[in-house]
């Protein structure tokens, strides 16, 4: 058996990921996955992997509609790609990134949204960003049931205010308000923290003091998790690569060299061959001819 079907098969029956997997996974000191998808076939293969989680980020702004970040993504752009990792994934926890503006505006109007992730997109739970200034919101969507991932750090959607894709917890006072504000989310009922490009040594200190599982990226393997968007991981977003992604893969030289191969087959029209054309039998070809008259 090959590896690939082998781990179709042990993963095609796996029980379904929870908040609650999220919870046992961190008291047994086990590390959860999260990868990135905003389509049917990268999930499709990411749940028969056996992913923990899917994130389907705002980061589809950029690696897939290419956006200068992520920024213009609409929620109704979120919800499409949304119901296509859903039709994908089964077993993975499935988690709908709650884009600019659709969560900062009141906490109703972030409830709503969030609401839809679960209605119309097929998502299990939603992240969104920031800290003590969304401890409100965020107990709002935990009360209607709602599970909620927090995410601080590096909040990308704050990439003005930050002055840019900066590490976030780098003195002493912003590594206790980032502290702090992992603390007000646990107390505000989110069941997850992504932390993203804060100081290793930060990140594990706030890992073990806080009961909820923390996902990194770039922040050190001291967290529970880890996360990374699945463009950069198979190397296929060239624009840039943030320094905290390891390339599992190359794919951007392979699909160029696929696209220059299929371009130059046409124009030498060595493509298509017999091998990949329909025919049809020589008696009806000659009753074609017949019925036009050749």
């Amino acid at each position: 058996m090959s590896t690939v079907s082998s781990v179709t098969s042990s993963t095609s029956h796996r029980k379904k990921v929870t908040t609650l997997t999220f919870r046992q996974k961190k008291e047994r000191g086990e590390p959860i996955s999260m990868l990135t998808a905003y389509d049917y076939p990268t999930a499709l293969a990411m749940d028969r992997a056996g992913i923990d989680a899917i994130l389907v980020g705002d980061s589809l702004a950029m690696v897939v509609l290419g956006y200068e970040n992520t920024l213009p993504v609409t929620m109704d752009e979120m919800l499409h790609h949304a119901r296509a990792v859903a039709r994908g994934a089964k077993a993975s926890l499935l988690i709908g990134d709650m884009p600019f503006m659709s969560y900062q505006i009141s906490a109703e109007e972030a409830l709503r949204n969030a609401g839809r992730f679960l209605q119309q997109g097929g998502m299990d739970a939603v992240k969104l960003e920031g800290g003590r200034e969304r401890a409100d919101t965020i107990r709002a969507i935990t009360a209607a049931g709602i599970p909620v991932m927090g995410h601080l750090g590096l909040t990308p959607q704050s990439v003005h205010q930050l002055g840019g894709f900066r590490p976030q917890g780098r003195t002493a006072s912003a590594a206790r308000r980032l502290y702090e504000d992992a603390r007000i989310l646990v107390e505000a009922g989110c069941f997850s923290i992504v932390l993203e490009s804060v100081p290793a040594r930060l990140a594990e200190t706030i890992s073990k003091e806080i009961s909820i599982p923390t996902i990194g990226i770039g922040a050190g393997a001291g967290c529970d998790g880890q996360v990374l968007v699945t463009h950069d991981l198979l190397g296929l977003f060239e624009r840039f690569t943030p320094k905290f992604v390891k390339k599992y893969a190359d794919l951007h030289p392979i699909l160029m060299r696929a696209f220059t191969d299929f371009i130059d087959e046409v124009e030498t029209k060595r493509f298509p061959t017999p091998e990949h054309v329909v025919e049809m039998t020589d008696e009806e070809w000659e009753s074609f001819q017949k019925e036009v008259g050749k």
